[in-house]
């Protein structure tokens, strides 16, 4: 037995477990009649658009397909491609872990389609390059224009330095936008290479990276009671610092890890219609997802097995 194996597994548990009893900690005089109530409170238009909000962010994330794809030269069917995407995503964030199980599930699926074993490798990190591009493009600009979204988190202002990074982030930014103008040369690890992107794939990283996270951040925006409201500029930011921290943390889906740093970041605004809006996130943003995308692969598997030659 390699111990290896079970370290981000148990650390994945331990976050999980640690996280829910700080969220009980948190909510211990909040019912469940309290959690309804603030559900209900959700206008209608609140779910239609955090629903539409979430589409553009699943929809974005198709796009990461396209752009790896695109990158390595192979053409694959627009609706495979989007529908291996959406599902990969799906039970990704839902399992933890998403850069492997992600790798998993696309190598199951685009060998199907011809793509050798490196080239889906490739694929794997252009879109996890892609994640984190975007990731780093928009914390940036919201550490430079909100750089008070920090103290939300420690208590204690320090712009100057929330700017500092920011304007960090963005140069990082900007000098892998001038590598590709560069033509620098590809990443070689044993066989396995990765070139730079050219610049037409790092416009549409720059692009449809970003929708993704905004899409996603606006599903519990619009959700979000009106009382209070920071406004979606700072909604943002404690989603990208909730997330990030969610996904450092190996815990499956962010369970308990996600609510309790969103708490925080918005501990001005009443927890249960923040807990509401959470709830509807995971909703509309994992479990919906799920269904749908666990349909999908007993789909694909039942079409594999019924080929001739299985």
């Amino acid at each position: 037995m390699n111990w290896k194996r079970y370290f981000w597994p148990v650390v994945g548990i331990a976050a999980v477990v640690f996280s829910l009893f700080l969220l009980w900690h948190e909510l211990r005089g909040v019912s469940l009649d309290d959690v309804w109530d603030g559900i209900s409170a959700i206008p209608t238009r609140g779910w239609i658009l955090a629903a539409v909000s979430s589409v553009i962010a699943y929809a974005s994330l198709a796009g990461y397909d396209h752009i790896a794809l695109l990158h390595i030269g192979k053409r694959v069917s627009w609706l495979f491609v989007t529908l291996c995407s959406f599902t990969t995503y799906a039970l990704s964030h839902n399992i933890g872990g998403s850069v492997f199980s992600g790798a998993v599930i696309r190598y199951r699926a685009y060998g199907t389609r011809g793509l050798t074993g490196q080239e889906v490798g490739v694929l794997v990190a252009i879109c996890w390059i892609t994640f984190v591009l975007s990731t780093i493009l928009a914390s940036g600009l919201v550490l430079v224009f909100e750089p008070q979204i920090l103290d939300r988190f420690s208590g204690i202002a320090h712009h100057g330095l929330s700017e500092a990074a920011g304007i960090a982030m963005l140069l990082l930014v900007a000098a892998y936008v001038f590598g590709s103008w560069l033509h620098l040369r590809p990443l070689k690890i044993a066989s396995f290479q990765l070139h730079y992107p050219a610049l037409p794939i790092v416009a549409r990283q720059l692009i449809i990276g970003p929708i993704e996270l905004l899409g996603a951040a606006a599903i519990i925006f619009f959700a979000l009671p009106e009382a209070n409201n920071p406004g979606y500029f700072v909604v943002l930011g404690v989603f990208l610092v909730s997330f990030s921290v969610a996904q450092i943390s190996h815990a499956p889906g962010g369970l308990g890890v996600f609510e309790v740093v969103f708490l925080a970041g918005l501990s001005d605004m009443d927890p249960v219609g923040v807990l509401a809006a959470l709830l509807l996130f995971r909703l509309f943003y994992l479990i919906i997802p799920l269904i749908i995308g666990l349909g999908i692969v007993l789909f694909f598997e039942r079409s594999q097995f019924s080929r001739p030659g299985k």
